[in-house]
């Protein structure tokens, strides 16, 4: 790894979160893990105004409201207090004109908030991801592979070791259910929820059928649905909405699902697809966030199979495409096709250990994977 120091560096998201700490309350959510306790840390500069309400002392102190005298208050996983939006808004509104407030937890709180509008206009939300080929500054197809193999996670990517890598995605897992969405959520049935998330990662990369994984289970469909739902709350996964318009033939229903810790994806192919669409999202949540642009990522596939990797979306109107392969190849049909239909569409296709880098007559990019994932976030 080009330099592995970089793990005591500031994250990509702190300047963006001390601006916003100026002005309102800043909620930063994100995977179990993904280092949004070691970045409020390090913005705290020391300890003395972090309470977690995991740890009993700590939350004994949040119920009867002795804080600590500090600058910035940082509550970690507090959205698993009933009351935490009203406690959150009298704290807010009765603050000292200097007093910082940061919230982070691992689940969605853009979901956890639903439950009353009494956080509105009092906070900006950030959603912190794993670490990434332009964050890293990798160099090299080798660097690549390196996050491909050890994912995106701080402490299995800085550990260097692929053993320990694997060994802390399995544990990872397992915790995730039986200790995240048990905390969090009424799944009568956490064996089988657990069951179907080992699942999932052989069902990477094509458009995932609710019925079969019901087949599977032994469940009904809302079962089904409903889990998924949970396993996207506590960010285990996330699932991308297909593209489509009028002069597409394309499928409208079918959604394609890919998972926070890639490592789980054993097909190679299906695992680098993983790493990019990670890297996508976090791009495109970071220029929601801090622009505030209507972007989001989807996919392509039409009624007669031809299919792109992912389509980026601003304003409905396609911005971009990309479709991954492991080596050098000419544009797939889908992609060509696609680019005819949206000729100012920037259209990519990047490959893992590429090493071609050329425009076709079309206007299709064809470049190693980095070319791209560099120009990100």
């Amino acid at each position: 790894m080009s330099d592995v120091s970089k793990h005591r560096q500031p994250r990509y998201l702190e300047p963006k979160i001390i601006q916003d700490l100026a002005e309102k309350m800043v909620f930063v959510s994100g995977p179990r893990q993904v280092g949004k306790t070691t970045m409020a840390r390090r913005l705290l500069g020391d300890r003395s105004g972090y309470l977690n309400w995991d740890v009993t002392a700590h939350r004994q102190r949040i119920l009867k409201e002795e804080l600590p005298v500090a600058g910035l208050w940082v509550f970690d996983e507090i959205h698993k207090y009933r009351r935490w939006r009203n406690f959150l808004k009298g704290l807010f509104d009765a603050r000292r004109p200097d007093q910082q407030i940061l919230v982070t937890g691992s689940a969605r709180l853009d979901f956890y908030r639903y439950g009353g509008d009494a956080l509105q206009g009092r906070y900006h939300l950030w959603r912190l991801h794993c670490l990434s080929a332009a964050e890293l500054e990798l160099q090299s197809t080798g660097d690549l592979r390196q996050l491909l193999q050890l994912g995106g996670f701080p402490e299995p990517f800085f550990s260097g070791s692929e053993r320990a890598a694997r060994r802390w995605s399995r544990q990872y897992t397992a915790r995730l259910v039986r200790e995240e969405v048990a905390d969090l959520e009424r799944v009568h049935d956490l064996g089988a929820l657990e069951l179907m998330s080992l699942r999932l990662p052989e069902l990477v990369g094509s458009p995932l059928s609710l019925n079969a994984l019901r087949e599977d289970l032994q469940v009904s469909h809302k079962t089904v649905s409903n889990w998924m739902n949970i396993l996207e709350r506590v960010y285990a996964v996330y699932r991308l909405p297909p593209f489509g318009t009028p002069k597409l033939r394309a499928v409208k229903k079918e959604q394609k699902h890919y998972h926070y810790d890639w490592t789980l994806v054993t097909d190679p192919g299906a695992r680098f697809e993983n790493l990019v669409a990670s890297h996508l999202l976090k791009w495109t949540h970071f220029e929601q966030e801090s622009e505030g642009k209507n972007i989001e990522l989807r996919y392509f596939r039409d009624v007669d199979g031809r299919e792109v990797d992912f389509i980026v979306v601003e304003n409905r109107k396609p911005v971009m495409a990309i479709e991954c392969k492991l080596s050098d190849e000419a544009p797939g049909k889908g992609l060509s096709y696609f680019k005819q239909r949206f000729p100012g569409c920037a259209a990519w296709q990047i490959a893992l250990d590429g090493k071609k880098d050329f425009v076709t007559a079309a206007g299709i990019r064809v470049a190693p994977a980095l070319v791209l994932l560099r120009t990100l976030v």
